[in-house]
């Protein structure tokens, strides 16, 4: 995201809010121990709060939000995220084009990764580690015989966002240059990009390096495939398909880039119905 004070030329993803203008997707978003350092996610709640209720044609809306934190962050951080989420009761902006007025009706936090599978946890029999690999962090918890174990939490900052900066410096070593993000990003995604061959192995080799390191964060925190299955959600089990090793019949890729998304409303509208918040 990328912050102007005139308009810019280019507003295909153009966020107009408080007399600011913000190109949503441009730039990559700096990781952050905590969310409310800045007002970026903020705005980027903003741009997704739009993006949904354009596709269901409403422009104003009372919302009640939905949002996650790290496993272990979650317990510190929830009332200051929740605080951050409702800064404002209301707001006016404006997104491709389209103005919005937004009432925010309250806001729930839930943990990331957990929220993935809340909704599958009969399958997970016997033993199992969950690993989120976001952008910033690697969230990890065993679910035991359907029942998380909040004992064995943990959160590790190893997110794609490193494997990037390990790309970088790999490239700037060997090759003396880097490549745009994007690239790297479609290396992480698809397991190939359409550059040169040097570069295409550069970056490979790293990002093998890199998924290693993660299964060695994982060994650490006791994982051991003979005794246990793994599942893997967040934009970083891509990185695995791609580059690691591993046995597959023991080993869950859960592909679906929404699945958090979609658990965090599962869970905020199953709260909600126990209060009687919604039918």
């Amino acid at each position: 995201m990328t912050r102007y004070e005139k308009e810019p030329t280019f507003q295909n993803n153009l966020l107009i809010y408080d007399g600011i203008y913000y190109q949503i997707g441009e730039e990559h978003k700096e990781f952050l121990a905590e969310k409310m350092m800045d007002d970026d996610y903020y705005i980027l709640i903003l741009a997704a709060i739009a993006r949904e209720l354009h596709i269901a044609g409403i422009y104003r809306a009372k919302v009640h939000l939905a949002a996650g934190l790290p496993l272990t962050w979650v317990g510190e951080q929830k009332e200051a995220f929740r605080a951050y989420l409702l800064q404002h009761e209301s707001v006016d902006f404006t997104f491709r084009g389209k103005q919005f007025h937004v009432e925010f009706a309250g806001a729930d936090i839930f943990p990331q990764g957990f929220a993935a599978v809340a909704e599958k946890l009969r399958d997970f029999k016997g033993v199992n580690m969950l690993a989120d690999i976001g952008d910033g962090t690697m969230n990890i918890m065993y679910i035991n015989d359907c029942r998380p174990v909040e004992k064995k939490c943990y959160t590790e900052k190893y997110g794609t966002n490193q494997c990037i900066l390990a790309v970088r410096e790999s490239m700037l070593k060997q090759l003396g240059t880097v490549a745009d993000d994007l690239v790297v990003e479609q290396m992480i995604r698809h397991g190939t990009a359409d550059i040169g061959e040097r570069y295409l192995y550069v970056i490979q080799e790293a990002a093998r390096k890199y998924t290693a390191e993660i299964f060695r964060k994982l060994r650490e925190h006791e994982y051991n495939p003979e005794l246990m299955r793994l599942y893997v959600v967040g934009g970083g089990g891509c990185m695995l398909e791609n580059f690691g090793q591993y046995e597959k019949g023991r080993v869950t890729v859960i592909n679906d880039i929404c699945a958090t998304a979609k658990g965090y409303e599962m869970l905020a509208a199953r709260k909600l119905r126990k209060i009687g918040g919604v039918s």
